[in-house]
């Protein structure tokens, strides 16, 4: 059969649901079957056989060279790179390829997108930050990753911030929120660091979180658009009372800002809200898909579909003192995540207990970056705000941008 005819035979078995066993492998696949290497695959495979599914075959080196560049540092590989790994005929080759990336600076500048979207990192409309603020911020955050700062003290330094906006990163994670009285700050502090939407919530269980960032004031200086966020126990909306989202009430005292009592509720290794909400959101930026789909539509009524792979990811997480390198290195090492693309199972429960790794559209960066280096050119940014650090040079790669409000034509087009 000639090479060429095989992704055709490929296609067209997704496409018709053909789930027969090839005696080669495409040039997708590994002629290795998938084999449980760790617990995550002990828990995902041992629910694919309670659910009477096959899992798809492991992909080939050519895939995971691929996808393991473009999912941890958001780069394609260079050609010398991915023929390097191709012809290797390490056996651990692809658990080295894992640290390599890990170690890299470009992981630092993916993953610092990653949080700048989920933190608000943008100068212009609607959080209107201004380029000083949203410089700062961003390089807080890139910094913070690149030295694998434990996810614990990197959620409690932006709950607890104060100081100027301009000066102190992590305090515009307050100046970021559109709405900054004290149920709106719940909110957000839900979504971000629970995955829970808190405006579905009764109202007393809001009016009780919110109660914790009564006393967060922000005022204006005589810099244009500098604000500075500061604990003030005088403030009009200060309550003596608060209830955590478990129902537990507290007394608040004027010694300590309420912003603290909250943290340290929220990182208690019993809490069950927060290494869950982190660890889940791990898996969906690796494989597509949260154990609790959506990540940020955590709720009683949408519960994980493998508990115990959530329980398990938690405990690793509580265990290596909240190392986020830790669970991704789990989840890129594990058979599950390095899974071809070609389901062996037409089941639609599939999908969803991860029998196969999802095909996905790469980030508009990701994808400018991509096409950038590959046809030698590069792109021109702009910002509506006149401001000398908003020039960004062309050669600058899109993903390491530090505010989402310098952009493209491409990035507008993509998203």
């Amino acid at each position: 059969m000639k090479a060429s005819v095989i992704p055709a035979l490929v296609l067209t078995a997704v496409l018709t649901g053909t789930v027969a066993a090839r005696a080669q492998p495409g040039p997708y696949e590994s002629p290795a079957r998938p084999a449980p290497t760790n617990e995550i695959d002990q828990l995902v495979f041992n629910r694919l056989k309670q659910l009477d599914i096959q899992p798809a075959n492991l992909c080939s080196d050519a895939v995971f060279v691929r996808r393991a560049y473009l999912d941890v540092i958001g780069t394609q590989p260079a050609a010398r790179e991915a023929s390097s790994f191709i012809l290797n005929r390490d056996p651990n080759k692809r658990a080295k390829l894992i640290d390599q990336l890990l170690a890299r600076d470009e992981f630092a500048d993916y993953w610092a997108m990653k949080w700048s979207d989920l933190l608000r990192v943008k100068a212009e409309f609607p959080i209107d930050l201004w380029p000083n603020a949203a410089q700062t911020y961003y390089h807080w955050i890139r910094s913070a990753i690149a030295a694998n700062q434990p996810y614990d003290q990197f959620v409690r330094d932006l709950l607890t911030a104060s100081g100027s906006n301009f000066e102190v990163g992590q305090a515009n994670f307050y100046r970021a929120m559109q709405n900054r009285d004290p149920k709106g700050i719940a909110q957000a502090v839900a979504l971000t660091f629970m995955g829970e939407r808190a405006d579905k919530w009764p109202t007393n269980q809001l009016a009780g979180m919110a109660a914790f960032f009564s006393q967060v004031s922000i005022k204006t200086t005589a810099e244009w658009k500098e604000e500075i966020v500061f604990w003030n126990p005088a403030s009009t909306n200060a309550q003596t009372t608060a209830t955590f989202p478990d129902g537990t009430t507290v007394k608040l005292t004027s010694d300590r800002d309420p912003r603290e009592v909250f943290a340290g509720w929220l990182m208690d290794p019993k809490n069950p809200w927060f290494a869950r909400n982190i660890v889940n959101r791990a898996w969906f930026w690796l494989l597509g898909r949260g154990i609790i789909q959506e990540p940020d539509d955590i709720r009683p009524d949408n519960p994980p579909v493998n508990p115990e792979l959530l329980a398990y990811l938690e405990k690793e997480f509580v265990a290596s003192h909240y190392d986020l390198k830790h669970i991704y290195r789990l989840i890129l090492n594990s058979q599950t995540y390095q899974l071809s693309s070609i389901p062996r199972s037409t089941k639609p429960e599939a999908a969803a207990n991860f029998a196969f790794y999802p095909v996905r559209q790469l980030d508009a960066e990701v994808l400018s970056d991509a096409l950038c280096e590959i046809t030698g050119t590069t792109e021109k940014y702009s910002s509506s705000i006149p401001e000398p650090f908003t020039f960004i040079p062309e050669k600058e790669r899109s993903i390491a941008l530090p505010d989402g409000s310098i952009t493209s034509s491409f990035l507008e087009m993509f998203g």
